[in-house]
């Protein structure tokens, strides 16, 4: 468990990370659309992502994520007051609220309790919990971004070019992907 904190933290930098240059690609009307009537569009995952993070890591792990200052059920509906911008904005406060409640953390505190939901779990069960919440979503983000780009450029492995690139981790002497 020793590495668990800084592997945690590298792995939720790199969906956030993964999240925006495939939103970059995006212009502000593939952002908005609906894929279908029951799809999220990228804005309401962005919108719903933002207010899990505030809700579920401030004061963490002291508190409950489900505060009752939380609408979840809004972060499922778009505003006229949802720009892009402001949308962005509730992004970036919400992993920065992650991101310092990460950063205060210590091994010691891992196999501390934390309720979620009125569920308990040990920190490391409540990051691991919040980091596949996170890459779940992620997933959709880059999803929706392939569906609206097909031609955009691949931010992962791109089709066909997994030997190429495992070559280049074992010339590296790494031998891992």
């Amino acid at each position: 468990m020793k590495d668990l904190l800084a592997d945690v933290h590298f792995e939720f930098r790199r969906s956030k990370e993964l999240a925006e240059r495939a939103m970059a690609q995006l212009d502000d009307p593939e952002f908005f659309r609906r894929p279908a009537a029951h799809v999220n569009p990228v804005a309401l995952i962005v919108k719903h992502l933002a207010g899990n993070l505030v809700a579920r890591w401030t004061d963490f792990p002291r508190a409950d994520g489900a505060e009752t200052s939380r609408d979840r059920d809004s972060e499922f509906v778009l505003t006229e007051q949802d720009s892009r911008a402001k949308l962005l904005a509730a992004w970036e406060h919400g992993w920065k609220v992650l991101f310092d409640a990460l950063g205060a953390l210590v091994d010691s505190d891992l196999d501390r309790s934390v309720t979620i939901r009125g569920e308990r779990h040990r920190v490391s069960q409540a990051l691991l919990r919040g980091l596949s919440h996170a890459a779940y979503h992620t997933g959709q983000i880059l999803y929706l971004v392939r569906f609206w780009r097909p031609d955009g450029p691949w931010l992962t492995i791109p089709p066909g070019q997994s030997r190429k690139v495992r070559g280049v981790y074992l010339e590296a002497g790494d031998g891992q992907l």
